[in-house]
């Protein structure tokens, strides 16, 4: 009887997961200053936007902002820097963006 007690009061009183902080550069400046993607709300300023969530998907996070902010030039996670592949798979996202499978036809 003690075991599933202690098991439900573990899970009953498991902390949150924390939120990650997320800050992009478009390469151009965000047509709004507040942008709501996937499960993350944007904060934008001329040259950044910044947001925290606990998705544990950045790559999906960067994709939707690329989505309705355009092109990304930069994009941190809790300081770490996407890589050259990871922002391509990123900007693949963005609006008027060329598709790398139809330019390498």
């Amino acid at each position: 009887m003690r075991l599933p007690i202690m098991l439900i009061s573990a899970f009953a009183f498991a902390a949150p997961a924390a939120a990650a902080t997320y800050v992009a550069k478009p390469a151009a400046a965000a047509p709004n200053s507040h942008i709501v993607a996937r499960d993350i709300n944007w904060s934008c300023s001329t040259d950044t936007c910044q947001g925290a969530t606990a998705e544990s998907r950045p790559a999906v996070l960067c994709q939707a902002l690329a989505k309705r902010a355009g092109r990304i030039d930069s994009f941190l996670v809790d300081g770490r820097a996407f890589t050259t592949a990871e922002l391509d798979k990123c900007n693949a996202a963005a609006k008027g963006e060329p598709s790398k499978a139809l330019a390498a036809q």
